[in-house]
Order: structure tokens, then C-alpha cells, then sequence
């Protein structure tokens, strides 16, 4: 019923119990989850979440805000994007929240590893999973720069966790992209955010946890995971006039139509 988009399951404070957090995301009918990568150190435990567990697919990415990991090349992450069950590449983007005394000239790197995944991205014709902080415009400008305008070429994707202004939106959903909202969506400082997410397309919405962190109300300050993606859910219905099995029905489907092959267990006759 319900997708949660983005979650790093791989991370210390879910690994040791992915048992009772799989046991727990059945109880809570969410019934898939897309785990995500940040570091190529750490693909290799995506990966294998993703080919033990018949509802669990896998990214390849560097996160932009990890400066001291392997730095990717597009041959990296195209060979990593052509194994089984990995679906998407990210997680990638730009990220000057924290600049540490840096400038955002000296953020060259960042934006080097950022064209290498659109590169990528667009050689196997796997969606990106954006991450943007702070740094919204050099995002945009990037993608709009090497053909992400969505054209035939362009690899499209999602910006998840979305945080942005509504010109932000309006302008990736005009290039083509999803738009992902976690439990930011419930916090109360957060009204802003909802007055977005009431007008974003209803094919065009995704939903995640990005587990373990951003937990939703009434969860809030809690180690966050898949189960509690359904509150993010309920919190879209009540914002737009709509049952919850609506919103869970639309994101769905927007999960199978952005990230090829995901389908339930069932649809696809996995026997994992």
C-alpha cells in the first residue's frame, strides 16, 4: 500500500534491526522501500539489503555533503548502476549549509561530483535522487545545464526531502522531476512546506522516511524507519481533501513510473 522512497537502512541505528523494522513496516502496510546510498565505501551493504529482500531496491551515489570518502567517477557509477535491483543513482546534489569556512567557489568539487552523476544518469537512463541544501540555484542551473529539462536525453528523477520554496518546485517540476516529502512535512514550523504540498501534482509526489532521521509526529525526536512513512501519507491526504489510500494509491504508482522494475513482490513473482 504505502513506499517509502528513501531510507538508509544500511546505517548502525537500523541495521541491527532490520527484522523487527521489516516485521513493523508489514504491520504499517508499507510494503516497499528504496534504500539509498551515499558513499561508494557503503554500496556494497545497499546493494545487498536490496538482493536479500524481495521488496528492497538500491541506489549508487556520493552524497555531497561526504568530503573525505572515494571520490566517484561516471565509470564507477555506471558499473555499479548496472547491477540487479539498482534502480536509481544518488544520492547527489549540492549542499552549502555546511561550508566550514569555505566559500561557495571552493565547493568546486561538490559541483564536479554532481555533473558526474547527471553524467552517469543519463548514460544508463536511471533516474537521479537530488539532494539540494542550501544551494538551490546551482542545483537547478546544473541540471538545466547538461539536459535534465525533461527531454528525451534527460534522465530525470526526484528531489527528496523536499525543503525548498515554491519557486524551487514550480521549477523542478517544470524540468521534469518528482518531488519527495518526508516527516518534515508534520513539524509544526513546517506550514510553509505544506502550502507546497498542497498543489504539487498528485502524479508527481513521492513519500519517504529518509530514515533513521526526520521522524514524523507523532514520532518526532524518535529513531525514524520505513513504518512510519504512512504519516507523511495521512498528513498529503489531510492537506489536500483526500481518503490516505488515495495518496498511498497516486505515490505508488509514481514509484513504479519513476523507478523501473519496483514492483510488489506479487506483480513481479519474486519468491524472496
Amino acid at each position: 500500500m504505502f513506499v517509502d522512497s528513501h531510507c538508509h537502512l544500511n546505517f548502525p541505528e537500523l541495521s541491527g534491526n532490520l527484522g523487527a523494522i521489516r516485521q513493523a513496516m508489514a504491520e504499517a502496510q508499507v510494503d516497499r522501500a528504496l534504500c539509498i546510498c551515499t558513499t561508494l565505501e557503503e554500496f556494497d551493504s545497499v546493494h545487498q539489503l536490496a538482493l536479500d529482500h524481495a521488496n528492497f531496491w538500491a541506489t549508487v551515489g556520493v552524497h555531497p555533503d561526504n568530503d573525505d570518502v572515494t571520490e566517484p567517477t561516471v565509470a564507477d557509477l555506471v558499473a555499479r548502476a548496472g547491477r540487479p535491483r539498482v534502480v536509481a543513482i544518488g544520492e547527489t546534489g549540492l549542499d552549502y549549509y555546511r561550508l566550514n569556512g569555505r566559500s561557495i567557489a571552493d565547493m568546486a568539487w561538490q559541483r564536479e561530483r554532481f555533473s558526474r552523476h547527471i553524467t552517469a544518469a543519463q548514460q544508463v537512463k536511471k533516474p537521479l535522487v537530488i539532494h539540494t541544501r542550501s544551494a538551490s540555484a546551482d542545483t537547478l542551473a546544473m541540471l538545466k545545464e547538461q539536459g535534465e529539462d525533461g527531454g528525451a536525453q534527460a534522465a530525470g528523477g526526484v528531489f527528496h526531502c523536499f525543503t525548498e520554496t515554491e519557486v524551487v518546485a514550480r521549477a523542478a517540476l517544470d524540468m521534469g522531476f518528482y518531488i519527495s516529502f518526508s516527516g518534515i512535512l508534520t513539524f509544526k514550523t513546517a506550514q510553509d512546506l505544506r502550502d507546497i504540498a498542497r498543489w504539487v501534482p498528485l502524479d508527481r509526489l513521492l513519500i519517504e522516511t529518509d530514515s533513521p532521521y526526520l521522524a514524523p509526529v507523532p514520532y518526532r525526536g524518535k529513531t525514524n524507519n520505513p513504518s512510519y512513512v504512512p504519516w507523511v501519507a495521512r498528513q498529503l491526504a489531510e492537506l489536500r481533501g483526500l481518503p490516505v489510500e488515495a495518496i498511498a494509491e497516486a505515490t505508488s504508482r509514481n514509484f513504479e513510473r519513476l523507478f523501473s522494475g519496483v514492483q510488489t513482490p506479487e506483480k513481479s513473482n519474486a519468491t524472496r
